[in-house]
């Protein structure tokens, strides 16, 4: 039985990581690669795999919210592709379906193939269904209790050189936006990560870092100063010196948190 394979990740390297490996698997087709969850979807109707290798976490629609449109007597087997962020690997154990994490070794991705063809197997489309939904909710389940527990990221894991690394929230001094990308910088280095600036100040404490621009978040207390330029523009001045363009949709906000309770009486 030729097991029939579609890989759907935003990231071009993983899907050519993927790629590679299933070229060098027997009894292995690649039907297909997508780089959304739009896409994808279109590709499961016009190809029918067998398997899906599904990236949790993907600009626009997601893995979680591209898993209860899968329908039908040709339901294929889900294998989750993951980073280990705020997915909690226990989620995944709660039903029969496998899990890999990036970067996916070849041996291990052999083993969730094999797995899959065994479940293609031995269980029908609606026992399938049954499973998916499991860890549907298991992942929400698990999502709240951590935002009920903590509200907001503690790290960001960044793949460098073929690894993921941590990067403790609290070593992040200001995080600024590159195109696609985001960068986050700490006292003696950056690293790049692709997100969007709108998630990134949702997974951030506010009491903790301000939004000055729509492409600069700032860790509050590396603020020194904020000066005010020609024609009211203003900039904040951070503890190394370095100065930063506030943002018009974002003075108020800025005024307001670094003003002093001299000038908060007056306004008032």
């Amino acid at each position: 039985m030729t097991l029939r394979v579609l890989i759907v990740d935003d990231e071009p390297w993983a899907r050519r990581r993927m790629a590679t490996m299933m070229a060098q698997l027997t009894d292995v087709e690649m039907v297909g690669a997508a780089a959304d969850g739009d896409t994808a979807l279109r590709l499961i109707e016009e190809q029918a795999p067998d398997v899906v290798l599904l990236d949790i976490k993907m600009p626009g629609r997601s893995g979680l919210e591209l898993l209860p449109m899968l329908r039908g007597p040709g339901v294929p087997i889900v294998i989750f592709v993951t980073a280990f962020n705020e997915y909690a690997v226990r989620a995944f154990e709660l039903a029969a379906v496998d899990y890999l994490l990036k970067p996916v070794p070849f041996e291990r991705m052999r083993e969730a193939l094999t797995r899959a063809r065994h479940a293609l197997r031995s269980r029908d489309a609606e026992t399938r269904l049954a499973e998916m939904s499991a860890v549907i909710a298991a992942l929400r389940s698990d999502a709240d209790t951590r935002m009920t527990e903590r509200g907001y990221d503690r790290d960001f894991w960044v793949l460098q050189h073929g690894e993921y690394v941590r990067v403790p929230v609290e070593r992040i001094e200001w995080v600024e936006a590159e195109r696609d990308y985001i960068r986050l910088h700490t006292g003696t280095a950056s690293y790049l990560v692709r997100d969007t600036m709108v998630r990134t100040e949702e997974r951030l404490d506010p009491t903790q870092f301000v939004r000055v621009h729509r492409s600069t978040i700032l860790r509050r207390t590396i603020v020194s100063a904020v000066r005010i330029g020609n024609y009211g523009a203003l900039k904040v001045v951070l503890l190394n010196g370095a100065e930063l363009p506030v943002g018009r949709s974002y003075a108020e906000r800025v005024r307001e948190l670094f003003a002093t309770p001299a000038r908060r009486e007056n306004a008032a």
